[in-house]
């Protein structure tokens, strides 16, 4: 029986999402990109879920397009759309999704990364933009994502060259909250991701929903959003809930500091 193409774990709140394909770097073929929005699906219906961690098994997070499948059947066209629908089903999963970069994250594995809300990497993480090398143009947002996260400057150094960038380069750009060794990445990106599971979850969902559209918006755009989104949120709070959650954010704040 072989190996299911993506691998699920759901514990207290936290799904990790596991990308399983080591022989082939995670490539994303066809069967990979069906799997993984129907797992995003899931994910978006399961109540329980609040977190995502998305990574991959072996020496890669994920090795882009399978160029064998994009040399034959349906060609180019094809693996654009379907490739598309998979960084739709991660953005749209209504979950905050951690990108544990374990390795190489090539091109459409690139573009697979940037779905994510944001990103850890281990040291062994690479990053690189090759669709200009592979003679095709990007499909799934990298050329307008990735010079909104580290400047259109070095976006383009990466793009027009092809170049890997280290963990440690991606970290200094910004591409990358932080570098951890290998052994520590799924702890740390579980420990985040427990960090947001204790905020108040109505409160946090909705606050990376008015993050994500403000982003996509210009300021002003995003500032009336905001507003409306906060005056919305407050007709169902009462002092009792304020007072209570004042008093877990100061305990908390007091266990930090010992």
């Amino acid at each position: 029986m072989s190996e299911p193409l993506v691998l699920v774990e759901k514990t207290d709140g936290i799904a990790t999402v596991t990308l399983n394909r080591p022989e082939a770097m995670n490539a994303l073929s066809r069967a990979l990109r069906r799997e993984l929005v129907r797992t995003f699906e899931e994910v978006k219906s399961d109540g329980e879920v609040g977190v995502v961690i998305l990574t991959g098994s072996g020496r890669a997070f994920c090795a882009g397009l399978d160029l064998k499948e994009l040399g034959s059947q349906q060609g180019e066209a094809d693996n654009a759309v379907a490739g598309a629908d998979v960084v739709r089903a991660v953005e749209g999963c209504g979950r905050p999704v951690i990108g544990a970069i374990n390795g190489f994250a090539i091109t459409g594995g690139f573009e697979l990364a940037l779905a994510c809300d944001f990103l850890i990497a281990s040291a062994a993480a690479r990053f690189a933009d090759t669709h200009a090398r592979v003679g095709v143009m990007p499909g799934w947002g990298l050329s307008q994502k990735l010079s909104r996260l580290i400047g259109i400057g070095r976006a383009k150094e990466l793009s027009l060259t092809g170049n890997y960038l280290s963990a440690e380069k991606a970290e200094q750009w910004g591409l990358v909250n932080r570098v951890v060794p290998p052994e520590d990445l799924l702890p740390l990106c579980r420990a985040l991701a427990n960090d947001m599971l204790s905020c108040d979850r109505e409160t946090m969902l909705g606050y990376k929903r008015v993050i994500d559209a403000g982003y996509a918006d210009t300021l002003a755009n995003g500032l009336r959003l905001e507003t409306k989104a906060s005056l919305e949120h407050i007709k169902g709070q009462t002092p009792e809930k304020i007072e209570a959650r004042r008093a877990a954010v100061q305990q908390r704040g007091r266990a930090q500091k010992s």
